[in-house]
């Protein structure tokens, strides 16, 4: 067991660490609904234009644009045959370059004209072949499934990283792991959660228990005498770091056991959410071979003070005018409840002033 006093480990360091230590986990087969929200494992192209062929954009009567020009109610056009009924999304009949509204025809009078693909959509206009409908290690969205859905998939290549949550040596009720599921839920992964006595023998058998590709230990993790999770840890695997200059989670640490990674977050919720933002989101991609999205900077509405030396959180709420900052360690929970998202102040920086342009973690 390392020494309370003993130099913390850099985040950036740690990081290296995790990331040579994580591997993707092999991808499965999910039918379209249910592949929402998850990461996809592999990238997918439109075989096919969507749609094949002109296609009509609303319901009316099939023409030809250049035989009804000039047609209206004062100068009737008459056609020599009464040209077809048309529904939305049906295919153009030969010979046809335009859709006429029902009431531009009376009998076989046209009294309205429709210029040339007026109501059509053109082949390939929603989807042309070999468009990306989804790119590689990018999240599952709504709009996703309806661009894949209208190419003709119905499943779709994904990985989900599932997690188990082992909590213990908690002041009060247990809470944090619901909290810390539908985090790992809404970056594509499923979690299960256990909730063990505080002995360091319980939590080293919960660490190689089931078959998660990841642990994380919610609890115990100080270098106090009743802490017992890092000798769990090391009990069960070994551990890699504990201890990151990382405020609030001074005391998280990084390890395996039983073939997997496993990471001990601090019990109390300000420093478990710093911790997890930090480090269990990182892990988590990994996993899943996730990308970031492209950030978007906003102002800060309020200047952040940051002490030199530690990967500072600090977490935010977004507001129209910007980003407030809330607090981070020893943030009381009636203040964290109102954050959506952190602030990572590297250890070289002594803070933000206001108006300063930050790029938020979203929760």
């Amino acid at each position: 067991m390392r020494s309370p006093f003993a130099a913390l480990r850099p985040l950036s360091e740690t990081l290296d660490l995790l990331r040579g230590a994580v591997t993707p986990v092999p991808p499965s087969t999910l039918p379209l609904p249910a592949a929402r929200g998850r990461i996809a494992a592999e990238t997918v192209r439109a075989a096919q234009a969507v749609p094949d062929a002109p296609s009509a954009l609303r319901d009316g009567y099939a023409v030809e644009a250049s035989a009804i020009a000039g047609a209206s109610v004062y100068a009737p056009v008459l056609l020599l045959r009464a040209p077809p009924w048309i529904e939305a999304g049906a295919a153009l009949p030969a010979g046809t370059d335009a859709v006429l509204p029902a009431e531009g025809l009376e009998g076989r009078n046209a009294v309205a004209e429709a210029g040339a693909w007026e109501g059509i959509r053109a082949a390939g206009e929603d989807v042309a072949a070999g468009d990306v409908l989804i790119a590689a290690g990018e999240r599952i969205g709504p709009l996703h499934l309806l661009a894949l859905g209208a190419a003709g998939h119905d499943g779709l290549s994904v990985r989900v990283p599932r997690l188990r949550l082992v909590a213990t040596g908690l002041d009060g009720p247990e809470f944090l792991t619901a909290t810390l599921a539908a985090l790992i839920a809404a970056r594509g992964g499923t979690a299960e959660a256990v909730v063990v006595p505080d002995e360091e023998a319980a939590i080293a058998a919960a660490l190689l228990d089931g078959e998660a590709d990841a642990v994380f230990v919610i609890g115990g993790t100080g270098f106090g005498r009743t802490d017992r999770s890092a000798a769990a840890l090391e009990r069960a695997g070994g551990v890699t770091v504990h201890g990151v200059a990382l405020r609030p989670g001074e005391t998280a640490a990084l390890g395996a056991a039983g073939g997997r990674p496993v990471l001990l977050l601090p019990g109390r919720p300000e420093a478990a959410l710093a911790a997890f933002l930090a480090l269990g989101h990182p892990l988590l991609a990994a996993l899943s071979g996730a990308r970031e999205p492209p950030s978007r900077p906003a102002p800060l509405l309020r200047k952040i003070v940051s002490a030199i030396g530690l990967t500072e959180i600090v977490f935010v709420r977004r507001r129209a005018a910007g980003i407030e900052p809330l607090g981070g360690a020893g943030l009381p929970l009636r203040r964290l409840v109102e954050a959506d998202g952190a602030v990572l102040v590297p250890p070289e920086s002594e803070g933000y002033a206001e108006g300063s342009q930050v790029e938020v973690v979203l929760l």
